[in-house]
Parts: C-alpha cells; sequence; structure tokens
C-alpha cells in the first residue's frame, strides 16, 4: 500500500508538473506570436516606408529634371531672339520667358562665355563670375547658347521650391533611419550599403560587434540567415540594405524547450533521488529488524537450553533430557541454515511436505504456552510432495504459527488452537494455518504484508513480508490471507506448485 501510495503522489506531481509546463509552453508561444507578429509588422512599416522614400525620391529627382528642362527651355528661347522669324511673335516669347523665371523661382547669372562677366541681373552686371559665387551657382550643370553672334552662358541654382523640397526629403530620410534603428519593438537592426562593407546605421545592438569587417560579415551572415534584407533607397540614390533578427525575447523564449527538458530531467532526478532514499531506509529498516529477528530467533533455542542446564543441574543426565538438549543444538543450526539462504536463491528439492510441517510443528508445540493446542490436519493415504526448501518453509510454519500465537495472547478462554490443514489437487498443495484469536480489521488487513507494519508492541514487522517472499519468489507459490474477523480469528493459505 505504501508503495502504491507513493507512485501515486509521484504521478500526481508528474502529473502537476507537466501541466505547469504545459501552461507555460501555452503562454510562452502567445508572447512568442505576439513577439513574431510585432517584428512581421515592423518590417511590413519599414518596407511601406521604404517605398514611400523611393517614391518620394523619384519626384525629386522628377522635379530636378523639370528644373533642367526649364533652363533649357530659357536658354533657347534667348538664343532663338538672335534671329528671329519675321512670323515669330516677339510679345509671346518675351512673355514665356517671364513666365519661366517666374513660375521657377529660380536664381539666375548669364556671363559671356568669354570673360565671365555677368550681364544678368542687372545689379550684378560688371562684375566677373568667381570665388564663391561660382561656387554657389555651379551645383547645377551651366547652358551654353548664342545671342546676336555672341557666345554666352548661364548659370542657376536651386529653386526656392526645389531646395524647401529637398530639405523635406532630407529630413523624412533621416526620421526613417532613426525611426529603424531605434525602433520600440526592439528589433536588433543592422543598415549597410550595398557592398557591405559600411555600417549605415544600427540600433539594439553591441558596438563592439562592428571592431572591424569580420566581425561585421559574420554579424551580416547570421542576420541573413535569420530574415531576408529589405532594400531601401537613400537620399543620394544609393541602396541601402536593412538587416534585422528576432527580438531579444523571441531569442529567449527559443531556449524554453531546453529549459522544459532541464526540468523535466531535473524533476526525474529529483524523484529518483526520493524513491531510492525512501527505498535505502526502508532496507535499513528490514535489516535491522532482520537482525532482531535473528535474535529473536535464537532467543526461543538459547532460552531452552538455559532452562535445561538449571534442571539438569546437580541431576544425572538421561537418553530424554539428551533428546530435547539435541533439538535446541538443531535448531540452532536450522536457524544458521535458513538465514544462510536469504539473499540467494535457494535450491528446491521434492520433499514431503506433510512431514516438513509436522516437524516444525513439533518443536514448537513443546516450547508453546500449554493453553495454545495444535491440530494437523491432512487426509490420510495421500501423499503430498511439492519442491521446497525445506530449512525456509519450515520458517513460513513457524512464523505464520507464531504469529497466530500472538494473536491468542490474552485471550480468556481455558485453551487456544492453532488448526493446520491441508488439501491438494493435481497441480499445488494448499495448507490452511488457522487460529482462534483476536483477528484483524480490515484497516490492518491492507498493511500485514508491508515491511516494518505490526501491531505488536515488540515487532518489528517482518515476518508476514519475508514468509510471503520464501513463499511467491523462491518457491513460486502464493501466501495470502485468506480469512480474518476481528474476535474470531484468521486463516492464511499457502500455495505450493507440485
Amino acid at each position: 500500500m505504501r508503495n502504491r501510495l507513493k507512485y501515486i503522489l509521484l504521478s500526481i506531481t508528474v502529473a502537476l508538473a507537466l501541466v505547469a509546463l504545459w501552461q507555460v509552453h501555452v503562454i510562452a508561444d502567445a508572447v512568442r506570436d505576439e513577439e513574431e507578429e510585432k517584428v512581421r509588422l515592423w518590417a511590413t512599416a519599414i518596407s511601406q516606408r521604404a517605398s514611400l522614400v523611393e517614391t518620394t525620391q523619384r519626384f525629386f529627382d522628377e522635379a530636378t529634371l523639370d528644373e533642367h528642362r526649364k533652363m533649357e527651355l530659357y536658354t533657347d528661347i534667348l538664343q532663338s531672339l538672335s534671329s528671329p522669324d519675321f512670323n515669330t511673335d516677339l510679345s509671346f516669347s518675351l512673355r514665356y520667358i517671364n513666365y519661366i523665371v517666374d513660375s521657377s523661382h529660380t536664381d539666375i547669372i548669364i556671363t559671356t562665355a568669354k570673360d565671365s562677366m555677368i550681364t544678368v541681373p542687372q545689379e550684378l552686371a560688371g562684375q566677373k563670375l568667381e570665388g564663391a559665387l561660382m561656387e554657389e551657382y555651379s551645383v547645377n550643370p551651366p547652358f551654353n547658347y548664342n545671342l546676336w553672334g555672341m557666345r554666352m552662358t548661364l548659370y542657376y541654382k536651386e529653386s526656392e521650391y526645389y531646395t524647401q523640397l529637398r530639405e523635406v526629403l532630407d529630413g523624412f530620410s533621416r526620421s526613417f533611419l532613426l525611426d529603424i534603428t531605434q525602433n520600440s519593438v526592439k528589433v536588433p537592426v543592422l543598415i549597410v550599403d550595398s557592398s557591405e562593407t559600411q555600417v549605415l546605421g544600427f540600433g539594439n545592438l553591441p558596438t563592439a560587434l562592428f571592431d572591424n569587417q569580420e566581425k561585421l560579415q559574420a554579424l551580416i551572415s547570421e542576420m541573413h540567415n535569420a530574415n531576408e534584407p529589405i532594400v531601401i533607397s537613400m537620399p543620394d540614390g544609393a541602396e541601402a540594405l536593412v538587416y534585422y533578427e528576432n527580438t531579444p525575447m523571441l531569442k529567449a523564449l527559443g531556449w524554453l524547450p531546453v529549459v522544459y527538458i532541464f526540468i523535466a530531467l531535473v524533476l526525474l532526478f529529483v524523484s529518483y533521488h526520493l524513491f531510492r532514499t525512501a527505498r535505502t531506509a526502508e532496507q535499513n529498516r528490514i535489516w535491522v529488524g532482520l537482525a532482531k529477528e535473528t535474535a529473536h530467533q535464537l532467543g526461543t533455542p538459547l532460552s531452552s537450553l538455559s532452562g535445561w542446564v538449571e534442571y539438569l543441574r546437580g541431576k544425572e543426565f538421561s537418553d530424554e533430557y539428551a533428546a530435547e538438549v539435541e533439538k535446541d543444538l538443531q535448531r540452532l543450526d536450522t536457524i544458521t541454515r535458513r538465514f544462510s539462504k536469504i539473499g540467494s536463491v535457494p535450491e528446491l528439492k521434492e520433499d514431503d511436505v506433510r512431514q516438513a510441517v509436522e516437524s516444525a510443528v513439533d518443536y514448537l508445540r513443546n516450547r508453546a504456552p500449554r493453553r495454545v493446542k495444535f491440530n494437523i490436519g491432512f487426509p490420510e493415504g495421500e501423499e503430498f510432495r511439492a519442491p521446497i526448501s525445506r530449512h525456509l518453509f519450515q520458517w513460513v510454519i513457524e512464523n505464520l504459527c507464531k504469529n497466530a500465537i500472538d494473536a491468542m495472547e490474552g485471550d480468556e478462554r481455558p485453551s487456544s488452537t492453532i488448526t493446520i490443514v491441508a488439501s491438494q489437487d493435481a497441480r499445488k498443495i494448499y495448507i490452511d494455518v488457522s487460529d482462534t484469536g483476536k483477528g484483524m480489521s480490515p484497516s490492518v488487513q491492507k498493511h500485514i504484508f508491508e515491511s516494518g507494519f505490526t501491531t505488536k508492541n515488540r515487532g518489528w514487522g517482518l515476518g508476514l513480508p519475508l514468509a510471503r517472499r520464501i513463499i511467491n519468489e523462491y518457491h513460486g507459490g502464493r501466501l495470502y490471507l485468506k480469512y480474518s474477523v476481528p474476535d474470531q480469528g484468521s486463516t492464511f493459505r499457502i500455495v505450493l506448485k507440485k
């Protein structure tokens, strides 16, 4: 029963641990899915922002080209004025020139191609285009044209609208890169150029990873294996690659299976250790009890021998006295043989079961209390033979009889009876050992074969477990409680195979 309770408690503990681990697993999966969704949404947002930046850049390029075309058209009209056709509407051409200048809001400077003397605008006329002014107006390529036979050059710089648009685009690009590297999702991000040699930005990564190209390439390879990079366009038109990997939370959740296995192993180790400790303690109790049982077994013949010594002191010896002393000496030899067979596989020999039972009872009959009577009932004319180890089998009979004697202790009746009845069939021999003692309650009956369980003040709870082991394991038979009622007695049955 104790072992069954231990296994039940272990099963409950393991079940609770598995339920707890499953709940943690469910929560971890939910957190993992949420983190993965955050990363996915972040990557989608980055891709959409990258497309928006690219569209804005294309619009900016178109605006630059439109600016260039206006200046080109401006010089073409000026050149056409130097050789007008009679059908040309000069007033329309002049109005269109003024429209181009006003709509583009572009500052222009026109110089002579020969000596770079400024002719337009009027406030700078007569000056030479050079130095800082030349640098300011040389951002865009100039246009050369002929005006009334004179070679002229037109310089222009960004229009006011173009400058504002470029500043907005630069600010948008800077905020875009800042949003990538300093994201609220805590995604580790690395932005590199298309050659993957220059770091343009990073976030949620230690700076030690960028000490040299080897570390950088190793990091890029690791992040590339985690996710495909996102391609974005920079303000200068160059492409950049955005590498990213899972968040620290997702990485930590990736170790959960290992943690589960570790917890399971620790649980198994602790359970094994507890059971081993309990088993060792139980074995220690058995060995202590076995030592006590040895002393108890030896006590009976020693007490008898001491009584004979006192009785024979000063008297003449006779054969009867010598026979009784010889029985006690044989008893000591039997006890020695019994204990020598414990722990080893005994040799079973075909033997007379009736003679073995009668021999065991005969020794106890003269040493039991006088009010205890023994009745042995074997059918006349039948032979009861089975493969047994006589010394161990007689030990079982003696243990059952001694328990019966203890159960009848305190009985007020003038006599108490131990009855041993045998029967057999073609395959088995049945031996019932009954007493007229106080019997056992159902709660006690459940534990009588457990090591260490006893209802006696001086008992060690080893007699019945040892007897059952001898019959069940050594003889391949069965020993069990057949019947027991409080205040009526008990009956144990031994089943032996022929």
